[in-house]
């Protein structure tokens, strides 16, 4: 048995989706630690696009059966959308998908104190999706949330989320314009569906780690959005890192095997939150028209800026990568002279290689570049490392020394094909 996971070494849109669909072609299993449908990951496979949001990327292999699990909160409706728009493309989901009975539920309630909750942040909002990931998040910790189990039981059911959303309209009153009557009445039509696709979480794994199942695990969001390690609080409400995973899915830790930091060439991020390396002028917007950087979940432009190590070095430091898979490498092509930060300028004049806790500090930093030389071959197309020009080998391997882990996988264009794996 062998356990592969796949993460997000920055804050996000690394593409970790094509690399889980690559890997998810040897995989039996799939699964998903956290987070809900506020990520997403696109897949180009065989000239068709899917957009993948709360379900397992690994649903392209029709071989490969996916569990979203006890980690992650779960919005029903969302959820039997996206499968329906999926089996639209072709895919056969039929008995390859299960959520874990332990999963919590993200209600349409949630959803609507999410925005409302944004407001009251006035200029320092989140950014949030608006999902209601944080506030589903809050009462999974408030011991007053629903779990996917909850949800069969009728009468239980409706009085627990009768009670939650009566906390709600206590706080925001008027501003809350919700009938619970209406969501209950939204499950019984769900339930009977729903009942398909529920499985404990525990012996599944169990079995699957006994017959020696080759098992991928798909992180969600990235480490720059993790509760605990991230830009807090720009971040998600979720441990978006490796200690995410051994909590939200029963695999152990002695099982891991590999542990992959997908890391874009450059840097984005969307929504709110301090980004030392953010370009707001014509290399930003280069970046950013280049690389298509739209959000897939929130059609928001990315903000883009130039590749950060010392943002990548916290990164391994808190999930201790195995290996890294470097994304959108072509994004670069063209560019004359490459920028790297390997160091911030600290307020106070001093120079620092970590990356501080403090939002407002962070804001402050200025960035201290080493500059590479550009290259003018297009990589996309390349099909092995000595097809990519000297500069961008030099640029991967720069990487590679100041992080100290080797990148194994180089993305030079959005299809699958696109990708070299080097030896």
């Amino acid at each position: 048995m062998s356990v592969t996971v796949c993460l997000g070494a920055q804050w996000g849109d690394e593409g970790k989706g094509k690399l889980v669909d690559i890997l998810a072609q040897d995989s039996q299993l799939c699964c998903r630690a956290q987070g809900g449908n506020n990520a997403g990951h696109t897949i180009v496979s065989n000239g068709v696009t899917y957009d993948f949001h709360i379900l397992p990327s690994g649903l392209i292999n029709p071989r490969c059966v996916n569990v979203i699990g006890s980690g992650c909160v779960v919005h029903v409706p969302s959820f039997f959308k996206e499968l329906e728009t999926l089996e639209k493309h072709g895919l056969n989901t039929e008995n390859r998908i299960f959520i874990s009975d332990r999963a919590h539920v993200v209600f349409d309630v949630h959803q609507m104190v999410d925005g409302l909750e944004e407001v009251e942040l006035g200029g320092s909002f989140i950014g949030t999706t608006k999902k209601g990931i944080g506030p589903t998040y809050s009462t999974k910790m408030t011991r007053s949330g629903l779990r996917m189990c909850d949800i069969f039981d009728e009468e239980v059911f409706e009085k627990k989320l009768r009670r939650l959303a009566l906390g709600y309209q206590k706080r925001f009153g008027d501003l809350l314009k919700y009938d619970a009557d209406e969501e209950i009445a939204k499950y019984k039509e769900y339930r009977p569906k729903l009942a398909n696709y529920i499985v404990d979480q525990v012996p599944l794994l169990e079995s699957a780690k006994a017959n020696k199942s080759k098992i991928l695990v798909e992180g969600a969001n990235a480490i720059m959005l993790d509760v605990d390690y991230g830009t807090y609080p720009f971040v998600t409400s979720s441990n978006t890192g490796l200690g995410g995973v051994l909590t939200g899915l029963t695999l152990g830790w002695r099982s891991l095997t590999e542990v992959v930091g997908v890391v874009k060439a450059y840097t984005t991020r969307v929504g709110s939150g301090p980004f030392p390396t953010e370009q707001l002028n014509a290399t930003g917007d280069r970046l950013q028209k280049t690389g298509g950087e739209v959000g897939v979940t929130t059609g928001r432009k990315r903000r883009c800026g130039w590749l950060d190590l010392v943002l990548l070095k916290h990164s391994h430091a808190v999930n201790d990568y195995t290996s890294l898979n470097l994304t959108k490498l072509d994004v670069l092509d063209g560019f004359p002279e490459l920028q790297i930060a390997t160091k911030y300028r600290l307020p106070d004049g001093t120079e620092t290689t970590y990356f501080p806790a403090d939002p407002e500090v962070l804001a402050k930093v200025e960035p201290v570049y080493e500059t590479l030389e550009g290259w003018d071959k297009k990589t996309t197309g390349a099909t092995s490392w000595y097809d990519l020009p000297v500069q961008a080998r030099k640029y991967v391997e720069f990487v590679e020394g100041f992080v100290g882990v080797r990148v194994k996988w180089i993305g030079v264009g959005p299809a699958r094909e696109h990708m070299i794996v080097r030896a």
